[in-house]
């Protein structure tokens, strides 16, 4: 297996070499990390809804669309990439989607076991310590290849996460920024700012070469040649420009932002006949949690959104269209214009 290992690139090159290496058919496990920040965004998201670009140009954070799926995230140097890539044919692959991450995953866990953090495997695709993500990673298919990434979180910018991502007001990206850090990770902050300092980019890099080479047999350091580099060109000259980055994407009504396994931050809105509903929440664990109602319609009495609210609080998704009737039946509610399949259009996830 090759090892391509060259640490710190320019921002676009720790996307750019993975892509080239698939499609040149080369398998390989790459170690990047960027030399300064951007924003990467999934192949089917639609780029103008996802981030702040007017915020990104003025602070000269660029963004990228990569050709795999996924959400937008907010890159720097204190991610440690890892960019495994296996021909579709190789027979180390599992052919169920599960059994990749768990199988693949593997090295990642052993990785922060050794430098003293309890990391376990998450279904389908996450690496938690307790319940807290610690790794991004996903898998597509690029040409003939099976691309899978990840990362050491060495530490993570909440706060510019937060801000590089389109939200309709400054209280849904307050929560977004409040939900990232209650639910995402890091080495410094699990181990501490002094031990962290102990494994820099090389050691962890080499741990993780080591990890990935118990699975894949023994790793071959190599330099970029210059079949490896005209396709890094090639490819840059495509995707890093305004044509590739703003070709349409997927529009969705509202706001979706997944934090981890199991928890995400929703906003919606929807315009009933009776005025236009608003709704942001969480759901963790297939459940409401931080639910806010609010719009332009009108309710009798006013207070019966905060019980509609606390009734949501807590309680399985799936059980919202029940929960709405109870709301309606059990107590002399009206709201003029909007019913059950409404707030459904708000709530269902």
């Amino acid at each position: 297996m090759k090892l391509y290992n060259p640490g710190k690139v320019p921002w676009d090159e720790s996307q750019l070499i993975y892509h080239a290496l698939a499609a040149l058919g080369r398998e390989a496990l790459s170690l990047v990390s960027p030399a300064t920040p951007y924003v990467c965004i999934g192949f089917h998201q639609d780029a103008e809804q996802e981030v702040d670009l007017d915020y990104c140009r003025a602070n000269h954070i660029p963004v990228f669309r990569r050709d795999l799926g996924g959400g937008a995230v907010y890159l720097d140097g204190e991610q440690l990439f890892f960019q495994l890539i296996l021909r579709k044919d190789n027979p180390l692959i599992p052919k169920k989607k599960g059994t990749f991450y768990k199988k693949f995953l593997q090295p990642i866990i052993n990785v922060y076991r050794q430098i003293g953090i309890a990391a376990e495997y998450k279904p389908v695709n996450d690496v938690i310590v307790e319940t807290r993500k610690i790794s991004g990673t996903g898998a597509g298919e690029i040409g003939d290849c099976i691309v899978f990434v990840g990362n050491l979180i060495v530490d993570f910018n909440y706060k510019m996460m937060a801000r590089v991502l389109k939200v309709p007001d400054e209280k849904l990206r307050d929560k977004v920024h409040k939900t990232l850090r209650e639910n995402l990770s890091t080495i410094r902050r699990e181990l501490g700012e002094k031990e962290a300092k102990q494994w820099d980019e090389s050691s962890l890099n080499g741990l993780m070469a080591k990890e990935f080479g118990k699975l894949l047999g023994p790793m071959e350091p190599c330099e970029k040649d210059q079949e490896l580099q005209a396709k890094i060109d090639d490819l840059r000259a495509r995707m890093v420009n305004e044509e590739w980055l703003h070709q349409k994407g997927k529009r969705v009504a509202g706001r979706d932002v997944k934090i981890r396994a199991g928890v995400k931050v929703v906003h919606k809105m929807h315009k009933a006949p009776g005025g236009l509903i608003r709704a942001d929440y969480e759901v963790r664990e297939k459940r409401f949690s931080d639910v806010c109602l609010s719009g332009d319609f009108f309710c009798f009495p006013e207070e019966a959104i905060k019980w509609l609210e606390s009734g949501l609080e807590g309680r399985p998704t799936e059980e919202a269209p029940d929960l709405l009737k109870e709301f309606y039946s059990e107590r002399d509610i009206e709201t003029p214009g909007i019913g059950i399949d409404d707030w459904m259009m708000v709530l269902k996830v």
